[in-house]
């Protein structure tokens, strides 16, 4: 049952089950504030009810294997995280776009120092959890170890070692989404879309429409982790050559080496221009950093079940698997062609102060856009090689260049799509 109390009534509404005696423990946001302590911290444990100042919980999808975890009781309830040593293991910012209300609204900016800047308020109790964590790691691909073989990158010792790992930089990072600027950067209203990710889900969210007070958004979606080849710091730095890029997840080419498109062999590429940019050069290499962003987007955000659908359709039609029916058929499976646009992405770039990217690792108009679109300058975009194509890929590649990618080409037109989908869309 709903029920509005006092002002909330012209403002919004809250339910009953939050007692508005929480209020005086519950810490109030404020997005875009550049000091931590007017920001305030976000509070989206559940170990206190009338703490929480977020909707959803942390952890992202992985928060529904807590729940199992608790229900069959191999987790404490109300387990609170020791995070005791756990800080970053390179500093990062704080960099001018971490404050203002537009750079960054799909992730905390100080989500990774949560235990060093709101120590205060751990102490008195809050159970603040870090949505942003950075280690230092080696990365082992068997591409780099056949570039370092053909010559085309020399092991320096420092950031390519002789074994062929390279040493990184890592940074995982969970979504955390200002419903106001969210709204603001797809062009909707924020009741929209708080009303859109409500039934969506299936009414997983009430607070999403019975709460408006609440502004910040934990979303059960799969998060970002980058991979920084030199030093941190210098990718806020627009004199130094940066080679970047932003690659959306495909289990089956990354990990298992599918052949029928070209995203692993683009990634592999992306890791070897990177690593190359990072080095000395005295090593053939440009003396600048690299960065790779992976994001977890399965199948242009559609799902892989939805992909391997799609893939069915695309082999068994009429005439095989061809390009100008490549993304026919996956709108006429998803009922959109994708759905991991990229309003969002450059957030994680600004994150890092990034103002320049010397060398764009990307074919996509889409990711170009958005990063050009959010204020960053792109010197060069460095296409995928020809050679690197897997032979099931061509027809992916034909396709993508058709429908512009790396021109300023259209999409196959909504009419089109719908008769041969035999539906209107």
């Amino acid at each position: 049952m709903l029920a509005p109390t006092g002002t909330d009534q012209a403002r919004h509404i809250r339910l009953t089950s939050h007692p508005s005696a929480g209020d005086a423990e519950r810490l109030a946001i404020r997005w875009g504030e550049a000091d931590p302590q007017q920001r305030g911290p976000l509070v989206g444990s559940t170990r206190n009810p009338l703490q929480r100042n977020v909707i959803g919980a942390h952890s992202g999808s992985y928060g529904v294997y807590r729940a199992l975890a608790v229900a069959a009781k191999a987790l404490p309830r109300g387990h609170r995280a020791d995070l005791t040593d756990t800080l970053p293991t390179a500093p990062i910012g704080p960099y001018p776009a971490w404050s203002g209300s537009g750079h960054i609204v799909s992730l905390d900016p100080f989500g990774a120092l949560v235990a060093e800047l709101f120590r205060p308020q751990i102490e008195q109790g809050y159970d603040l959890r870090p949505t942003i964590a950075v280690t230092r790691a080696h990365v082992h691909l068997p591409e780099v170890r056949e570039a370092i073989d053909a010559g085309r990158l020399k092991p320096d010792g420092r950031l390519l070692l002789d074994d062929g790992s390279a040493v990184v930089t890592k940074v995982a990072l969970e979504p955390v989404w200002w419903l106001p600027g969210v709204a603001r950067r797809f062009g909707v209203t924020e009741t929209a879309l708080r009303r859109a990710l409500f039934e969506e889900t299936g009414g997983m969210y009430p607070e999403l429409v019975t709460r408006s007070d609440l502004e910040v958004f934990l979303p059960p979606i799969g998060g970002q982790t980058a991979y920084i080849f030199g030093e941190p710091r210098d990718l806020a730095n627009p004199d130094v050559d940066l080679t970047c890029r932003v690659h959306d997840e495909c289990n089956g080419s990354d990990v298992f080496g599918s052949d029928i498109c070209t995203c692993r062999p683009y990634l592999t590429h992306a890791i070897e221009e990177c690593i190359r940019g990072a080095q000395p050069a005295s090593h053939g290499g440009r003396n600048g950093v690299g960065l790779i962003v992976y994001a977890r987007k399965e199948g242009r955000a559609l799902g892989e079940v939805t992909k391997f659908l799609v893939y069915n359709a695309r082999k068994r039609q009429a005439g095989g698997d061809r390009a100008d029916q490549y993304f026919v058929r996956t709108e006429c499976v998803a009922g959109v062609q994708d759905m991991r646009f990229q309003e969002l992405m450059p957030d994680v770039l600004h994150w890092f102060g990034i103002q320049r990217i010397h060398r764009l690792v990307s074919m996509s108009n889409m990711k170009y856009d958005a990063i050009t679109g959010a204020g960053i300058t792109v010197d060069r975009r460095i296409k995928l090689p020809d050679a690197l194509v897997p032979a099931d890929a061509r027809v992916e590649i034909e396709a993508k260049v058709a429908a512009g990618y790396f021109t300023d080409g259209e999409v196959p037109d909504a009419a089109r799509l719908g008769s041969i989908c035999g539906r209107s869309l």
